[in-house]
């Protein structure tokens, strides 16, 4: 299996071939409306608007693994990011990315990720290539707008 492989329910609930963004620089990360981290969703908005015409997406994956921090309805996470960060970046519905029910894209991710080890909070950000290889891994804390972040993006892109 391979990250193209995966198919994905979207937030509005219609299925979305991961395979669709084939030859395209994703950053996938898993979010949540209620965390200390959740600014990023802002954060994230920008990086989207400043280069998806050069091929780059955002693929967010909420989940409520960690302190309970995304305990709404997908209707309810998607009305949030929208009203509150106009988040227009895929959103996909809730899944676990950690623990015993870990959807298999996440078990990919860390099987097939730069470092083994769990997700360690909300945010934590996989960058994908053109692809579908995992080029780096982000920690949570680490800002969507931070240097090294658009600087590993520019490179994909220009591969």
């Amino acid at each position: 299996m391979a990250f193209h492989d995966f198919s994905m329910e979207q937030i509005d609930g219609t299925p979305r071939n991961l395979g669709d963004y084939r030859g395209k620089v994703c950053l996938v990360v898993n979010v949540a409306s209620q965390c200390g981290l959740t600014p990023q969703y802002g954060a994230l908005q920008a990086l989207y608007e400043r280069f998806a015409d050069r091929g780059f997406e955002v693929l967010g994956f909420p989940a409520n693994e960690f302190g309970a921090q995304e305990p709404g309805s997908n209707g309810e996470i998607q009305q949030f990011c929208q009203t509150r960060y106009g988040v227009s970046f895929p959103m996909f519905a809730k899944i676990p990315v950690k623990g015993p029910h870990m959807h298999p894209l996440y078990r990919w991710l860390l099987e097939n990720g730069p470092r083994g080890d769990d997700i360690e909070w909300n945010f934590a950000k996989f960058l994908i290539g053109k692809d579908g290889e995992i080029l780096e891994r982000f920690a949570p804390t680490t800002a969507p707008d931070d240097p090294e972040v658009v600087a590993a993006i520019e490179s994909a892109l220009s591969r």
